[in-house]
């Protein structure tokens, strides 16, 4: 599951206590700082912006308030903005987030869609997928090293300390989302997973290629997708192991019976 934590919905402590009651593997967050009133970057999914983008709560608090909630539910970010993010606090919050959870963090990771947005936080949008690399590779280190250094162009730190480490070794799974030209090449480089967002073409025929490129076990996920048996069953028989569907940022009611639409879905797939 994945959703839009907002003031207006359903709390995400409480949230994500139904969603672990009722079975489900994982619920995941977005993220957005905030939204500039004057832009030129288009909304990918066309049209208005929805609301929910500018109301978003922070990620990693919320992330707290759903992990602190539950006891088996899978928490995670999707996804977090790194290239709005300073790499040493965020390995920080990850880890402890890690450490609370007892080990269920997800770390969905990207750079987003929206220029103006990067650029109120300092960030070069031309420069926007090396900026990422490095602060995930600078995370990495900060989590696996008790003596962590790290030299890059846009990321550079020598001999720090930081704790708590995560409890998942060799660190919470990094999931790498996106859907562009060059995805295939930052999941490569860094990522444990690829999660693209379903409202786009190929992606099944991108994940056979991203399989051919691999020399190592990288995991598929796909995030949107709708409550429809025959594409849950297209991403099941592809060998996704996690398919995300957008939950309503609403009231529990309507979240109820998005999720029982979800359920009802799954369960045509599996013949029940």
């Amino acid at each position: 599951m994945a959703f839009f934590a907002t003031p207006s919905a359903v709390d995400p402590g409480s949230l994500a206590r139904v969603v672990e009651q009722r079975g489900f593997e994982s619920l995941f967050f977005a993220e957005h700082t905030h939204i500039p009133a004057i832009r030129s970057s288009p909304y990918p999914g066309g049209g208005e912006l929805p609301w929910k983008y500018v109301h978003t709560h922070d990620l990693f608090v919320t992330l707290t308030a759903a992990a602190t909630t539950t006891s088996r539910l899978r928490v995670g970010s999707g996804i977090c903005l790194v290239i709005q993010r300073d790499p040493i606090i965020t390995a920080n919050e990850v880890a402890s987030i890690d450490r609370l959870s007892g080990g269920r963090l997800e770390f969905g990771v990207g750079a987003g869609w929206n220029r103006e947005e990067m650029a109120d936080h300092g960030t070069d949008p031309r420069r926007r997928m090396r900026i990422l690399r490095e602060r995930v590779e600078a995370m990495k280190v900060i989590w696996t090293q008790e003596e962590a250094s790290y030299s890059g162009e846009h990321v550079s730190f020598d001999r720090i300390w930081s704790s708590p480490k995560p409890v998942q070794r060799p660190h919470p799974p990094v999931i790498v989302g996106g859907n562009g030209p060059t995805v295939l090449d930052r999941v490569l480089a860094f990522g444990d997973a690829w999660m693209p967002n379903y409202a786009s073409e190929g992606i099944l025929d991108r994940a056979e290629e991203l399989r051919a490129r691999a020399e190592r076990p990288i995991e598929l996920m796909v995030m949107g997708v709708p409550a429809d048996p025959h594409v849950l069953e297209q991403f099941d028989e592809a060998g996704f192991r996690r398919v995300l569907h957008w939950l309503p940022s609403a009231h529990l009611g309507p979240v109820q019976r998005a999720l029982d639409a979800y359920e009802d879905a799954i369960r045509q797939v599996h013949g029940e």
